[in-house]
């Protein structure tokens, strides 16, 4: 007898799938301000690390909306992981 997915075993297949996507922009924030900050302390001014930070990556500019894209990644995938959390296991 074979038995379908759980509404359980999908939402973490979902969860697991989210988080890459939505880790990248985040640990390129969290990298490129982070190493921005530690070369200014050098003296070294590597504004193009800080183009990046802010969501500028050459021809693609997304500096207008970077900012709420990565707060709502960070809640999608916060409430994706708390309600994985909560939810009883099946």
């Amino acid at each position: 007898m074979m038995r379908g997915s759980s509404p359980q075993r999908q939402a973490r297949r979902l969860h697991r799938w989210l988080v890459p996507i939505a880790a990248a922009p985040l640990l390129l924030t969290a990298i490129s301000g982070s190493l921005y900050s530690l070369l200014l302390e050098q003296g070294i001014d590597a504004f193009w690390l800080l183009k990046i930070h802010t969501g500028r990556f050459g021809w693609l500019n997304l500096a207008s909306f970077y900012p709420a894209l990565l707060g709502l990644l960070t809640i999608v995938i916060t409430v994706s992981g708390v309600t994985l959390l909560i939810r009883p296991r099946a």
